[in-house]
């Protein structure tokens, strides 16, 4: 790994306007690298700080995997369980195809929810949704939400196809059901305090999410980058906790979940979250061949499959790239990253706070991954 060429590649991206940069690579438990830049206040004079909180988005999803992937190790949940065992408004669904709305004969599954080939998709104004907060207003529950989710026929039949999409809010509220706490009760107890995460949390108003929280941008219509309101508009109620993409978090905190799941599922400290062999079976490809062709064609990742919620490189000589097979990892809609390597038992952690950003998916997490594994 060239430390050098990471601090001149991230110090170009703040010449080409990304108001902030932090970067952190973990090896074998090692800190071993490093560097943040530029500022994080509107008036662009406040530098980034080591404990600066984002808008993880849907690095949120690494979370609620981590989380589920637990309760399937402990055999308290099966990949191949219908979701409808668990929350029975989704036991009768409907499905949308080119002769109308029908009956779908085939149950949704876990696994279904966990590769994003069940059917939904991200429409956060679907009549249901819109019904719930109508009637509950910020009192609306995750689960009264996440059922609310049925009231729309699915798009295809679950496991024909990959749409990125609400699957893993829903999949948060099966682990509510299956465990009796709340989704945020228990990532508290079986995820930040284990791997001493002190600075994870829903995006709520009572946390004082605002504190500390790197100003937020988005690139207009006119390319270019702008600050945008301090908001997540995933968080659908004060009471909502969105699997997909609810928590506020820091770079810090990111890369020891990162370190640990590289790792094999322990912590530097000994503290196991995961087993090698569950760690593996995230990285194991879900994706049938038309969800492969979706993912490569409507996502742009190319070279890469999707097991439990996270993408995995699978052909890196079909892109090109000097990165190992097996590198697996996400990132969320401000354009941050974590990707890890269990075969080098390195990780890294990338953040920055501009939404729309097409550039961060397209050539900065590829270039930061050929560099840091390659």
């Amino acid at each position: 790994m060239n430390e050098q060429r990471i601090t001149d590649y991230l110090d170009s991206l703040i010449d080409l306007g990304i108001p902030s940069v932090d970067c952190i690579v973990y090896h074998d438990h090692e800190l071993v690298y490093r560097h943040m830049n530029g500022t994080v206040d509107i008036d662009k004079t406040k530098a980034v700080a080591a404990d600066q909180r984002y808008l993880m988005f849907s690095m949120t999803k690494v979370q609620t995997m981590t989380a589920v992937m637990q309760l399937i190790e402990q055999g308290k949940l099966s990949l191949d369980d219908e979701v409808g065992k668990y929350l029975p408004a989704y036991a009768n669904l409907q499905v949308q195809d080119e002769t109308g709305i029908r009956d779908l004969k085939e149950p949704m599954r876990i696994w279904h929810l966990l590769s994003m080939q069940s059917g939904l998709d991200y429409d956060l104004n679907r009549p249901g949704i819109l019904r719930v907060l109508k009637e509950k207003g910020s009192s609306a529950t995750t689960r009264e939400l996440v059922d609310a989710f049925t009231e729309s026929p699915l798009l295809f039949v679950p496991g024909t196809h990959f749409l990125y999409s609400l699957s893993h809010d829903v999949a948060a509220a099966v682990l509510e059901v299956v465990s009796g706490m709340s989704f945020g009760e228990y990532l508290k107890k079986n995820i930040w305090e284990p791997l001493g995460m002190k600075d994870t949390f829903f995006a709520k108003p009572e946390n004082d999410a605002l504190e500390r929280l790197a100003q937020q941008y988005i690139v207009n219509e006119e390319g270019k980058i702008v600050p945008m309101e301090q908001t997540c508009n995933y968080q659908l109620s004060e009471s909502y906790e969105s699997g997909g993409a609810g928590l506020v978090s820091c770079t810090e905190d990111y890369a020891l979940l990162a370190d640990a799941l590289a790792c094999g599922g322990v912590s530097a400290e000994g503290v196991r979250i995961l087993k090698p062999e569950t760690v593996e079976q995230i990285k194991k490809n879900l994706l049938c061949d038309a969800g492969l062709n979706d993912i490569a064609n409507n996502m742009g990742r190319k070279g890469y499959g999707y097991g439990c919620g996270m993408q995995v490189l699978m052909h890196p000589e079909a892109i090109g790239s000097p990165a190992p097979a097996g590198v697996f990892g996400w990132d969320g809609a401000a354009g941050s990253c974590i990707q890890m390597d269990t075969a080098s038992r390195t990780s890294f952690v990338y953040t920055m706070h501009v939404r729309n950003c097409g550039m961060a998916y397209d050539t900065i997490h590829p270039t930061l991954r050929d560099i840091i594994f390659g």
